[in-house]
């Protein structure tokens, strides 16, 4: 299960979402819970608070009143919990066809398509390019054609994918919509819960997961029309003492975006002011840098280092400057010295040390 898959499955269950939503206010005995969740059976809902009271997501309490009873309140992970089913809310609330209320049916296919197609990968590939059915069964061989077929097939009645029109290739191509691109800040959000809140249940992010999350949320970058240049976003990712970088490299040309590669090598163009929310939660921090071909303005993507924890960004030392080009050549040549310069700058101005959390800014 990929990172953020086991928060937002989480949500995607009605009782849940009933759940802490009846516990939010203040806790309640096991009958009154009962009641205040429409009366599920009992073994159904002995089943789901387990599951909820081993994650630390509810806790159990006991009554004063009558020896042996038991209540159940909401912990402070379940009220995490909560926020990030806000954050899904207001994704569900773009729904293609009409508003999708969390803790209803509908909303509980739209999560569990967006989930399974996050973690079989099929949303990290349709985030870069278009792909048929085959092509894609040649690139995910580890899931068989029909369970891809399925899958595929889930997304695009519920609007996460479309069909694209495409002569030249023997298949249909399918295509990630908007609101699937826009599904980066609901994964962003679980994925920070996870590593905040149940670190040993899930897995860190990989480099697939940050690839996957700068290719849907880069394309819903609004520019304005002078904007040109090249930047590279990553996230630093450590394994032990190994430390490697994993994220995009974006061609801006006049606000329109040419190319978004995840080939971080070569020449970047230094940017704003801070990190755009719906990029956080995803690693221990961030990096973006460079110079742009015009260094007398920024780009206006905003960013700022920092440290990324639980959906939050911990500041840095202060926004970066823009970097002088020193040479009049075509951007992407450039002298050594340039680049040592440059190479220098990030590593001291857009790297920051891991520091312990100064401002949060949740996510939207």
């Amino acid at each position: 299960m990929r990172p953020g898959a086991k928060a937002l499955s989480l949500l995607a269950v009605p009782l849940n979402v009933s759940v802490l939503r009846a516990l939010e206010e203040e806790g309640k005995s096991l009958a009154d819970l009962r009641q205040a969740v429409g009366h599920p059976p009992a073994s159904t809902m002995r089943t789901y608070l387990r599951e909820l009271t081993e994650l630390g997501i509810v806790e159990r309490e006991r009554e004063t009143g009558f020896p042996g009873s038991v209540g159940f309140g909401i912990t402070p992970s379940g009220e995490a919990l909560l926020a990030v089913g806000k954050t899904l809310q207001r994704w569900l609330d773009r729904a293609p066809d009409a508003r999708v209320a969390l803790g209803t049916v509908a909303a509980k296919s739209a999560t569990k398509a967006l989930v399974d197609g996050w973690s079989t990968g099929i949303v990290r590939a349709l985030a870069a390019r278009p792909f048929a059915l085959t092509e894609l069964h040649r690139l995910l061989p580890q899931i068989s054609y029909p369970s891809l077929e399925r899958r595929l097939t889930a997304m695009r009645t519920i609007g996460q994918v479309e069909a694209q029109r495409d002569r030249s290739s023997r298949g249909t191509p399918y295509r990630a919509t908007e609101w699937l691109r826009r599904a980066a800040t609901p994964l962003a959000a679980a994925t920070g819960w996870e590593r905040c809140r149940i670190p040993g249940e899930t897995g860190a992010p990989g480099r697939i997961d940050v690839e996957a999350a700068f290719l849907l949320a880069v394309p819903l970058l609004d520019l304005p029309a002078d904007a040109s240049g090249v930047c590279r976003l990553a996230v630093e990712l450590r394994n032990g003492s190994e430390t490697s970088y994993a994220g995009v490299k974006i061609t801006i040309d006049e606000g329109r975006m040419v190319s978004c590669l995840t080939r971080l090598e070569g020449d970047a163009a230094c940017l704003g002011e801070r990190v755009p929310r719906k990029l956080a939660g995803l690693g221990s921090r961030v990096l973006w840098g460079g110079w742009s071909r015009d260094w007398r303005r920024r780009l206006p993507c905003p960013h700022r280092h920092g440290r990324v924890s639980g959906g939050a960004i911990a500041g840095g030392s202060g926004p970066a400057r823009a970097v002088r080009r020193t040479s009049r050549k075509a951007p992407g040549c450039t002298s050594s010295r340039t680049r040592k310069n440059t190479e220098r700058h990030l590593q001291g101005s857009f790297l920051a040390r891991q520091q312990g959390l100064t401002t949060q800014q949740h996510l939207s």
